[in-house]
């Protein structure tokens, strides 16, 4: 019997995705993703650059990476490596309309993750974010 592993892409090795809807319209929750406030939450603090620079950034905590695509009030992806790791992941960042235009679903799905450990590290990381990104105000 042949059991494949959680998060094992035949492509892009391992992935992991999660979101949640929030009581915002999309552009609330773009907006609350993309303040200081919100990149510190999911990102960290940025020492030079930003997300959607063709420049790149790094944080403070030494995560670095580079812009590839920038839809504003839709989604971005960007490369995405922590200092530690060997291996450079995509991270996309999505904000969902939902029918109710109240509200908005926030995305975070990264792959290109090493193994099932660096899978469940950041599937732990972006359901930590999430709640965090319910409390701003």
């Amino acid at each position: 019997m042949n059991s494949k592993q959680v998060g094992l892409t035949k492509d892009v090795g391992f992935q992991v995705g999660v979101r949640r809807t929030f009581n915002l319209t999309p552009e609330e929750a773009w907006e609350k993703l993309l303040s200081k406030k919100g990149k510190s939450i999911w990102l960290g603090k940025l020492i030079s650059g930003d997300v959607s620079s063709d420049f790149g950034f790094r944080t403070k905590d030494g995560i670095e990476g580079k812009k590839r695509v920038f839809k504003p009030f839709s989604h971005f992806r960007i490369d995405y490596k922590k200092t530690e790791w060997t291996n450079q992941s995509m991270l996309q960042v999505r904000v969902i309309k939902m029918k109710d235009k109240t509200k908005a679903t926030i995305s975070f799905h990264q792959e290109k993750l090493l193994d099932s450990n660096q899978r469940e590290e950041m599937k732990k990381h972006w359901e930590a974010v999430l709640a965090k990104v319910a409390e701003i105000k």
